[in-house]
C-alpha cells in the first residue's frame, strides 16, 4: 500500500510533478544497516534506544539529502534510499557509493550516545518501475523491481563497516572510486552467483587514456592551437574554452591540444594538467596536480621551483582534501605558476571544468588576470559543457565541439570496433545510433549491447537519461509519447495521447527540436533521434503505453463521427475545470500481469496525422455508409442514412452483410470488390481454397459459419 504525506488529491500531486505519473527506469538503491542491532538494544534503556535511533536516522538522512538521495523506506534499522529518481546527471551510481562511504565516515565521527555503531552498505543498480508521484510527496513503497532485494541481500553479505557493490554499479564507477573484488556470492533468491567488489574510497585525479586516433576535429585543434601559440609568443595570456556536452570528445581534444603546442619559437612548453571529477573531496584538490612535481623531472612538465612558499605547497600536496589547509596554499600556488611562467611557456589546462567549485574558478581567474599583468607567456585551455554560463576573462575564445559527421562518425566506430574485435561492418548499422557522439560511439563498439535492455550499453544510456532529465515534465512527456510511436511524431497526435488541447503540443516540439532531441522532416511530422527514441521508449511502462493507444483509438473515433467506446480514458471536465492528465490515477504501481497491449498505431507513411481529415476517404470527410449491428443491437448511421437508429432483428439480414451473396464481396465505400470469387479473398488467404483443410485453419461452412478447427 502506498503510504504518502498529505499533499492534496493524488491526481493533483501527478499534475504538479508531470504529466505521465510512472516511468521505467535505471536507479541505484543503497541499504544501510546497523551491525547487531538487536544485541545493542538489549542492553539498553528505551529512552537510550530512541536518543540512539533519532542521532542514527538524523545522521544518515542528513548525508542521503547531501547526495541528492530520496529516503524510500525505513525497514527497523536499515534505511533504503533510491538516487536517479530525478534530476539524473548521469552519475547516480557515484553518488550512492560516495553516499555509503560518507555515511560510514559520519557515523564514526559522531558516536551517538558515546556508542560506536557500525553499519553495513549494499549498493546496486537496476530498472525498477517508479512512481513519480509517490517519490515527489515522499511516499513509501514508490519502486518495484528485483534490485531491491538485490541491495538488500548484498547489506546483508558486506563486512561491518564496509561497502560492497554489484557489477553494474562497479561498471559504473569504474575509475572513480576504489575498489577490490570480494568473493563471488550466491545470494538468496538469486539463480547464478554474484560477483561482489569492496569499495574503499575515491579515487584519485588520474591522466585519461586516450589510445584511439583522433576523428574529425582538425578544425577545432587547429583553432585552439593557433590561439594558444599567439599566447605564448606574444607574452598576452588567453584564455581558451572547449564547449560541448558530455561525451562529445572534448577530453579528447583538450589532450591533442596540449600536445600540439610543444614548442614556440624554439623554446619547450610547460604542461600543467588536471582533471575536476564529480563532487571532489576538496574544493581546491585538483590544484594540486597543477603544482605537484613530476616523478620525471621532465622539462617540457617541468616541476614547480622550491619558493618562500614551499611549507605551505608541501603541506597543500600532503593534504589536497582538507580545504582548510588548500586556502593558505591559494597564493603560493598562484605563485609557484607565475614563476614557471618567467622561465618559459605555460600551458595550464583543466578538464571538466564545469564540475570545479567556485574557489578553483576564482584561482583560475586570478591567475590569468595575474599573468596579463606581468605579459607573461601563459594560456589556460578549459573544457565545460554546453549549457555553462560561466563569464569567461578577456582576451577568451569559445570553441563549440559539435557531435561528427556521419563519414567520421563512420571511421571512428570502424577504429573502435576493430580494436574490440569485433566486425568492422557493424559501422554502417551503429552510424544512426550514435549520433556522432563519441562516448556512446565507444559504449557500442566495446561490448555487444544485446544482452543490455532495449539494446542499449549502459553508459549511453546514462548520457540519455541525463539529457531527458534536463528538461522539464512537460516536454518529457511530449517526448516520451514521441517516442512510444513509429514513424514521424504529429502534434495533434501528441496532444490526443496526452489528452491536451490542440495548439499545445506545436512549441513544445519546436523547443526540443531546438535542444536537438528530434527533428522536423515534413511540415508537420517530427523524427525523434534514434537513440534517444529507444532510450525514451524504455522509460513508458506497459500501463501508459496502453493508455496512449487507448486514448489515441478515441481520438480517431471522435474525429471520424464515432462515439469513443467506454473506458477509453478519454479526459473530461466541465468548464472552468483545471485540466488533469489522470494517466495512471487510480491504478496500481505494478503495471505488469495480463496480455502485452498492442503497440501505439504510427502516424501515416506521409507525415500526416490520422486525426486530420482526408478528403475521399470515409469516416473523415464525405458520406458514412450505414453499418448493420449485430441481432437485437442499435444501428447507426452517418450522414447516407440521415443519421437514422434502429435494431436489426433478422439474422439472416446480418449474414447476408457480412458474407455477401454468393457472387459478391461486399466492400466499404470505395474499395474495389471481385464478382468472381465466391469466397471474400481475406477469407481465402486466412482459411484456404473452399474445399481445403489445413493445419491451424478453420473449417467454414455455407454462410461463413465457423465448424471449428482442422485437425
Amino acid at each position: 500500500m502506498l503510504i504518502t504525506t498529505p499533499a492534496g488529491s493524488r491526481e493533483a500531486v501527478i499534475a504538479a510533478c508531470r504529466p505521465v505519473p510512472e516511468e521505467r527506469r535505471t536507479v541505484t538503491v543503497l541499504f544501510v544497516d546497523i551491525v547487531g542491532s538487536t544485541r545493542l538494544v538489549e542492553r539498553l534503556d528505551p529512552e537510550d534506544v530512541r536518543a540512539l535511533q533519532r542521532a542514527y536516522f538524523g545522521t544518515v538522512a542528513s548525508v542521503l539529502r547531501r547526495w541528492r538521495g530520496v529516503v524510500e523506506k525505513y525497514v527497523g534499522d536499515a534505511v533504503m534510499a533510491l538516487f536517479g529518481t530525478s534530476g539524473s546527471d548521469g552519475l547516480d551510481a557515484y553518488r550512492a557509493v560516495r553516499a555509503g562511504l560518507d555515511i560510514q565516515a559520519a557515523l564514526e565521527r559522531r558516536r551517538p550516545a558515546g556508542i560506536r555503531l557500525r553499519v553495513r552498505v549494499g549498493v546496486a543498480t537496476g530498472e525498477v518501475l517508479l512512481d513519480l508521484a509517490g517519490v515527489h510527496d515522499g511516499g513509501h513503497g514508490a519502486a518495484s523491481g528485483a534490485v531491491i532485494t538485490t541491495a538488500a541481500r548484498l547489506q546483508e553479505h558486506a563486512p561491518p563497516g564496509g561497502v560492497v557493490v554489484c557489477p553494474v554499479t562497479r561498471t559504473a564507477v569504474a575509475g572513480l572510486v576504489e575498489q577490490r573484488p570480494l568473493a563471488t556470492l550466491t545470494l538468496a533468491g538469486k539463480a547464478l552467483p554474484l560477483d561482489v567488489w569492496r569499495v574503499t574510497g575515491a579515487a584519485g585525479s588520474r591522466p585519461a587514456r586516450h589510445r584511439v586516433p583522433l576523428v574529425g576535429r582538425r578544425r577545432e585543434l587547429a583553432g585552439a592551437a593557433d590561439e594558444v601559440t599567439r599566447a605564448l609568443r606574444e607574452r598576452r595570456p588567453r584564455w581558451i574554452s572547449l564547449v560541448g556536452p558530455p561525451g562529445s570528445g572534448r577530453s579528447r581534444l583538450l589532450h591533442e591540444v596540449t600536445r600540439a603546442v610543444s614548442h614556440v619559437d624554439g623554446v619547450p612548453v610547460r604542461r600543467r594538467v588536471t582533471a575536476c571529477p564529480p563532487y571532489p573531496c576538496g574544493e581546491l584538490a585538483p590544484l594540486a596536480d597543477l603544482v605537484r612535481p613530476r616523478p620525471d623531472g621532465s622539462v617540457a612538465d617541468g616541476p614547480v621551483a622550491d619558493g618562500p612558499g614551499s611549507g605551505v605547497l608541501a603541506a597543500f600536496l600532503a593534504a589536497p582534501d582538507d580545504d582548510t589547509v588548500a586556502a593558505r596554499a591559494v597564493v603560493a600556488c598562484r605563485e609557484a605558476l607565475l614563476g614557471l611562467a618567467a622561465d618559459a611557456p605555460v600551458v595550464v589546462a583543466v578538464d571538466d571544468l564545469d564540475r570545479a567549485a567556485p574557489a578553483l574558478r576564482r584561482f583560475l581567474h586570478q591567475l590569468h588576470v595575474a599573468a596579463g599583468e606581468r605579459g607573461l607567456p601563459l594560456a589556460v585551455v578549459t573544457t565545460c559543457g554546453s549549457g555553462s554560463a560561466d563569464p569567461l576573462p578577456t582576451p577568451a575564445r569559445r570553441i563549440p565541439v559539435e557531435p561528427l559527421g556521419p563519414l567520421d562518425t563512420g571511421r571512428l566506430l570502424r577504429h573502435l570496433l576493430d580494436r574490440a574485435g569485433r566486425p568492422a561492418a557493424l559501422a554502417a548499422r551503429l552510424v544512426a545510433l550514435v549520433g556522432g557522439s563519441p562516448a556512446v560511439a565507444t559504449a557500442y563498439a566495446s561490448a555487444d549491447p544485446a544482452g543490455e535492455p532495449g539494446g542499449v550499453p549502459a553508459a549511453a544510456r546514462r548520457l540519455v537519461d541525463a539529457r531527458l532529465d534536463r528538461l522539464d515534465g512537460t516536454h518529457r512527456a511530449v517526448l516520451l509519447a514521441g517516442a512510444a510511436r513509429s514513424g514521424p511524431v504529429v502534434a495533434a497526435s501528441v496532444e490526443a495521447m496526452l489528452g491536451w488541447p490542440a495548439g499545445r503540443a506545436g512549441p513544445v516540439l519546436r523547443a526540443l527540436a531546438a535542444a536537438g532531441l528530434i527533428r522536423q522532416v515534413t511540415a508537420d511530422g517530427w523524427a525523434v533521434d534514434a537513440l534517444v527514441a529507444r532510450v525514451a521508449a524504455m522509460r513508458l511502462s506497459r500501463a501508459v503505453r496502453a493508455d496512449f493507444a487507448r486514448r489515441l483509438r478515441a481520438a480517431k473515433d471522435t474525429a471520424a463521427g464515432r462515439v469513443p467506446a467506454a473506458g477509453t480514458g478519454v479526459p473530461s471536465r466541465g468548464a472552468g475545470e483545471r485540466e488533469v492528465c489522470p494517466l495512471g490515477a487510480g491504478r496500481s504501481r505494478r503495471s505488469g500481469g495480463g496480455a502485452r497491449p498492442a503497440p501505439v498505431p504510427p502516424d501515416r507513411p506521409d507525415g500526416s496525422d490520422a486525426l486530420c481529415p482526408v478528403p475521399g476517404q470515409p469516416g473523415r470527410s464525405g458520406a458514412l455508409r450505414a453499418v448493420p449491428a449485430r441481432p437485437g443491437q442499435p444501428v447507426r448511421a452517418g450522414p447516407a442514412t440521415g443519421g437514422a437508429t434502429g435494431t436489426v432483428a433478422d439474422a439472416a439480414e446480418w449474414s447476408r452483410w457480412r458474407n455477401g451473396p454468393a457472387s459478391a464481396v461486399t466492400a466499404w465505400p470505395g474499395q474495389r470488390t471481385d464478382p468472381s470469387p465466391a469466397v471474400p479473398a481475406w477469407q481465402e488467404r486466412r482459411t484456404g481454397p473452399p474445399g481445403r483443410v489445413g493445419r491451424n485453419r478453420r473449417r467454414t461452412g455455407s454462410g461463413g459459419q465457423a465448424l471449428g478447427l482442422a485437425a
